[in-house]
């Protein structure tokens, strides 16, 4: 789903996707530890931000705007 909130991301700030993991596990190492990419834009945000591709820079811990949220998600224990 996309536009309805910014998703934060379990990944850290890189600034390319050189060295990225390959399994869908989170990149965690040799990031910002500060800084987490958000993803999907916002139900304010301009349809071209509104896309799982596009990720915004900002310091994760000070951002208390309303317009951010998180996605739980449980993995399957098995491929359907």
């Amino acid at each position: 789903m996309h536009g309805n909130v910014w998703e934060w991301c379990a990944d850290t700030w890189h600034d390319n996707y050189d060295g990225a993991p390959t399994d869908g596990s989170a990149w965690i190492e040799n990031g910002d530890d500060n800084r987490s990419p958000p993803r999907g834009g916002s139900w304010f945000s301009i349809p071209y931000l509104c896309r799982s591709a596009f990720r915004y820079y900002c310091v994760r811990r000070v951002n208390d705007d309303d317009l951010f949220g998180f996605r739980v998600v449980c993995g399957a224990g098995r491929t359907l």
